[in-house]
């Protein structure tokens, strides 16, 4: 199964900085088994909507920065906290900022906000993975082409 865990990112500046929305429904698949009448998001599955987030953000300032094609993979969090849970009908804003990036790879600083405040908070270190395969390109354009459709975007 794959989880897409953002609906649309919302502001998008390479190099710097973007966010992007989620809005939990309680259909989603793992409310089923977290937990039976009481679901709550895993925590798991939030820091994976702000990776997804950061790492395109971070693959973008890759190819602006040093002409690069790579894919972002995480290999540490630090500082992670959770300090409230997410429940359905709750959207959550997922908001990160480039620390560093380099050919080898890159950091970041995210949150994830509800309402204004802070939901989840972590440092991503992503290594970069260089991958040639066209197919997946093509996926990667089209998924970025539906989750920002309108806002305009600096490179």
């Amino acid at each position: 199964m794959r989880f897409f865990l953002i609906d649309r990112i919302t502001q998008w500046e390479v190099g710097i900085s973007a966010e992007a929305t989620k809005n939990v429904a309680l259909s989603e698949d793992f409310f089923d088994d977290h937990f039976p009448r009481r679901p709550v998001m895993p925590g798991v599955l939030i820091l994976e909507g702000m990776a997804q987030l950061s790492g395109l953000l971070l693959e973008a300032s890759l190819a602006l920065k040093y002409g690069k094609s790579a894919k972002a993979v995480v290999v540490v969090l630090e500082r992670t906290k959770f300090r409230s849970l997410v429940k359905p009908g709750d959207t959550l804003l997922y908001r990160t900022e480039v620390v560093s990036v380099n050919e080898a790879g890159g950091k970041v600083k995210a949150l994830a906000l509800r309402s204004g405040s802070t939901v989840t908070s972590t440092e991503m270190v992503f290594a970069f993975k260089y991958v040639d395969d066209r197919q997946l390109d093509e996926k990667r354009r089209r998924l970025m082409e539906i989750w920002i459709p309108a806002i305009e975007t600096k490179t």
